[in-house]
C-alpha cells in the first residue's frame, strides 16, 4: 500500500481499496498505522506522500523524484571534495547521490547519520567511516535526536555537505525540528559548508528556519532554478549551477 502511494504521490482511499482488493475499512486502518510512522500523510478521502510546509516526504518517495537533477547537483558538488579531506554528509537524497561519487575520491574520512550513506561506504578501502548515532527515524532512514547532535558536536571536519527541503533567496527551511537541530549541528562542525538543492526545493518555505543562505560557503543547484533567483542567491554566497543531462 505504501509503495503504491509513493509511486503515485497522492491516492484516494477508494482507489487504494480497489487496487489492494480489500475493504475501505481495512485501508483506513492500515493508513492510520502508516501515518503514525510518518510514512504517509492522510487527508480527507485520501493519502499523500507529497511534501508540504509541515510534512516531509518519506525517503522512498524522495529517492524516486527529480533523480536527474539530484545526480547533476551531486556531480557539481563532488568537485568540492579532494582526497584526504574529512567530510560530513547528512541524510538527504541529494547527498546520497553525492556519496556514490565520493567513493572515487579516496582517501577520505566520512562522517554521517544516514544509514544508506553508511551502506555506500561500508567496506571501501581508504575510507575511514564514522557513524553518527542517535534515535532511528523510519521516515529518513537515519539517526536523529540529542545523542546524534552530541556526537556531531564532538567533531570538526573540513567540509559539511547537506540538503534541506526548502529555500528562498535568503533563507533555508525544513519541516521537522529534530532534523533542523541535527543539520545546524553539522553546519557548525565544518570549516566549510555546502548546500545541495534541486529546483523543486527552491522558492519555497517550510515550518522551521534552518539558517540563512549566507551561512553556506557554497550552494549547488540545477539549471532548472530561475535565473533571477540564482542572481539573488549569488548576492549572499558562491553559487554553482549544474547542467542536467538531456
Amino acid at each position: 500500500m505504501a509503495e503504491h502511494v509513493v509511486q503515485h504521490g497522492t491516492v484516494t482511499v477508494s482507489r487504494l481499496a480497489e487496487v489492494m482488493g480489500v475493504s475501505v475499512m481495512t485501508v483506513h486502518r492500515d493508513l492510520e498505522a502508516l501515518a503514525r510512522r510518518g510514512v504517509l500523510r492522510r487527508f480527507r478521502g485520501g493519502v499523500s506522500a507529497l511534501p508540504t510546509s509541515v510534512f516531509e516526504s518519506n525517503l522512498d518517495y524522495r529517492l524516486g523524484v527529480h533523480v536527474a537533477q539530484k545526480e547533476a547537483v551531486a556531480r557539481a558538488a563532488a568537485e568540492l571534495v579532494e582526497p584526504g579531506m574529512s567530510v560530513m554528509l547528512d541524510d538527504s537524497t541529494s547527498v546520497l547521490a553525492l556519496a556514490v561519487l565520493l567513493r572515487e575520491r579516496r582517501p577520505l574520512t566520512v562522517l554521517t547519520n544516514a544509514r544508506r550513506v553508511l551502506d555506500v561506504f561500508a567496506g571501501c578501502e581508504e575510507i575511514r567511516l564514522i557513524a553518527l548515532g542517535g534515535e532511528y527515524s523510519h521516515t529518513h532512514d537515519s539517526f536523529l535526536g540529542v545523542p546524534c547532535v552530541e556526537a556531531i558536536e564532538a567533531m570538526s571536519v573540513d567540509l559539511v555537505l547537506v540538503s534541506t527541503s526548502a529555500m528562498n533567496g535568503h533563507m533555508t527551511f525544513h519541516q521537522e525540528q529534530d532534523v533542523v537541530l541535527v543539520k545546524r549541528a553539522m553546519l557548525a562542525s565544518g570549516a566549510r559548508t555546502a548546500l545541495l538543492m534541486d529546483h523543486s526545493k527552491v522558492a519555497r518555505t517550510a515550518l522551521h528556519r534552518l539558517c540563512p543562505v549566507a551561512d553556506f560557503d557554497h550552494v549547488v543547484v540545477d539549471d532548472g532554478v530561475d535565473g533571477a533567483l540564482v542572481a539573488e542567491l549569488r548576492e549572499h554566497t558562491d553559487v554553482r549551477v549544474a547542467e542536467v543531462d538531456g
